[in-house]
């Protein structure tokens, strides 16, 4: 299996580009809009994480610039009825942070925005997807520093402010940032969509 393509990005079109490599292979990667605007102009140099899908009519070769986006995609099509190119507009549809907060709030209506997308496939994104993106916040196990931010905030529910913990450590905040974002928020919410909104308001005026 192919898992990384290293070359020259020859053209990009809509949804997919074509990188020469050094043996003088053009490879066609299909990839997300945001890989698509991230990558640089024809003639520049570029390295892409991939994913190979085999069919029985063809083989596809999925391209990303950062490795998240890539476990993202393969979190994506293991929902069943979510296949690859669903998967990769789901993907280019907002930012991989957005894309992280909608699966774990249930934001169904954000996730039911991308093409291909409807409201009981947005549903069960988030249904089957969510405790695995919880689980890859804690790395599988639950660390001091979230027994800390549930003793420090009496209110609300315990669980709303485990669950926004998690939440904002898979947008990549570090524990200690989500914790004290999370204290600064006490009282202005009462569920974990709640919190995590004025987690994140907080972090942006305060940053």
């Amino acid at each position: 299996m192919i898992a990384m393509i290293k070359g020259v990005l020859m053209e990009k079109g809509e949804g997919e580009a074509v990188i020469m490599t050094a043996s003088g292979l053009g490879m066609r990667v299909m990839c997300s809009m945001n890989t698509l605007s991230a990558l640089p102009m024809a003639g520049g140099e570029c390295t892409l994480h991939t994913y190979m899908n085999v069919r029985e009519d063809a083989m596809e070769l999925f391209g990303f610039l950062k490795r998240e986006e890539k476990d993202m995609f393969q979190r994506l099509i293991s929902v069943s009825g979510v296949g690859p190119k669903i998967a990769l507009a789901v993907l280019g549809s907002m930012p991989l942070s957005d894309l992280r907060l909608a699966i774990l709030t249930g934001d169904a209506a954000a996730l039911a925005r991308a093409p291909g997308i409807g409201k009981k496939t947005a549903q069960r994104l988030s249904l089957e997807l969510k405790d695995k993106l919880a689980q890859d916040a804690l790395g599988g196990t639950v660390g001091m520093e979230d027994i800390a931010v549930t003793s420090a905030v009496d209110a609300p529910a315990q669980d709303a402010v485990s669950e926004a913990m998690l939440a904002l450590k898979s947008l990549g905040y570090t524990p200690q940032e989500a914790a004290n974002a999370l204290k600064g928020v006490k009282g202005q919410g009462n569920t974990a969509d709640e919190l995590i909104r004025a987690a994140l308001r907080h972090m942006a005026q305060n940053g």
